[in-house]
């Protein structure tokens, strides 16, 4: 008899995902099954692998009407944060592995990006805009501390005067403040930082390897003190889970120095569907039908709607509610939109034109 995700789900110290979900790219699938004879118990505890990957290029393209920026950096691929709703699961499919737990155990570094990058800011006719670092996965993974792809790409961005924005869920962003505050006195830069739940408890089986809620706060603080623009993304707004702590995030982030805030309701792309919601009955079983129930009523009955102006904030009551609160207490408070958060792109100058001619 075929096992369901349900049925060979087993949670790991650390992780988010309980399993890996077929590959929906691959001609082939492997299900395991009890045919009597003893198995070794898988290990409860997964280590991370990291393999290189010569990056062919650095800027990431997008025409999404839903985005507020048309281009982004991303120095990994999988992330060890391992969020069990993140939406860049799906990406690992086509580096024919699994969105499951492949995704924040199986790591790709993509090397070369600097020089990448500076190839590209240096192409005739390119147009500076915003960049955003973080657009899949999170830059200022465990990874970072290694590796310093995302150090070493705001050096650049600094030196080309280039603006950036980042999002991110690490501590280790702090490690890079004094470099931020001088891209800040340029107006070259803008942080948000995600704030999902400020339980402690929820956060570590939701978004197990992220800094705590209370760090995160901090973060927000040192930034602001140190004169760089940081504001909150409320994201993913989770129906029947974190929804009751929308207007309390709010707060906590205003009162720790954000001044401005957006906010995305849970998005279920592909494999992401049956991940969250074995996850939901592993750890909230209680829970489980109500959050789906909720979710669904936000999705016209489905999992997830992909439709541009529909994924990123839903459809139906609950979700306008949602909406309407958000609004409401960011007027409360004073807290402004992304779009406040102005950046210069008056004053780049492409990597060519800032070394000496004869060099």
């Amino acid at each position: 008899m075929m096992t369901t995700p349900r049925d060979r789900s087993l949670a790991r110290k650390g992780r988010g995902a309980t399993f890996d979900p077929h590959n929906r790219f691959s001609p082939t699938v492997s299900d395991a099954v009890d045919d009597g004879w003893w198995q070794e118990e898988a290990p409860t505890r997964l280590a991370t692998q990291v393999r290189d990957e010569p990056a062919k290029s650095a800027l990431s393209w997008n025409h999404s009407p839903d985005l507020s920026f048309d281009r982004s950096l991303n120095p990994y691929r999988g992330c060890e944060h391992g969020c069990i709703y993140c939406y860049a699961r799906p990406s690992h499919a086509y580096w024919d592995m699994s969105p499951g737990l492949d995704f924040e155990t199986k790591l790709i570094a993509r090397t070369g990006m600097v020089e990448r990058l500076r190839d590209e800011l240096d192409k005739p006719g390119y147009v500076c805009r915003p960049i955003n670092l973080s657009g899949n996965t999170d830059c200022y993974q465990p990874l970072e501390a290694e590796r310093g792809t995302t150090r070493a790409l705001l050096e650049l961005l600094l030196d080309t005067r280039h603006p950036v924005t980042l999002v991110t869920k690490s501590a280790l962003i702090l490690r890079d403040k004094a470099l931020l505050a001088e891209m800040a006195e340029h107006r070259l830069v803008r942080v948000f930082v995600s704030l999902t739940s400020l339980d402690d408890d929820l956060k570590r089986t939701l978004e197990p390897r992220t800094a705590a809620p209370r760090t995160r706060l901090k973060v927000i603080r040192e930034l602001s003190e140190a004169g760089i623009p940081v504001g909150t993304l409320i994201s993913p707004v989770i129906p029947g889970l974190t929804d009751h702590e929308l207007e309390s995030l709010l707060e906590a982030g205003h009162d720790a120095g954000a001044r401005t805030a957006a906010w995305m309701l849970l998005r279920l792309p592909h494999e992401v569907a049956p991940l969250f919601e074995t996850w939901l009955n592993e750890h909230y079983p209680l829970r489980a039908d109500k959050v789906m129930s909720l979710i669904r009523q936000c999705r016209g009955g489905e999992d997830y709607d992909a439709r541009f102006g529909h994924r990123m904030r839903g459809e139906g009551v609950f979700a306008t509610l949602l909406g309407q609160r958000f609004r409401t207490t960011c007027r409360r408070l004073g807290i402004g939109n992304r779009t406040e958060m102005g950046l210069d792109t008056s004053a780049f100058r492409a990597p060519h034109a800032q070394g000496d001619l004869f060099d």
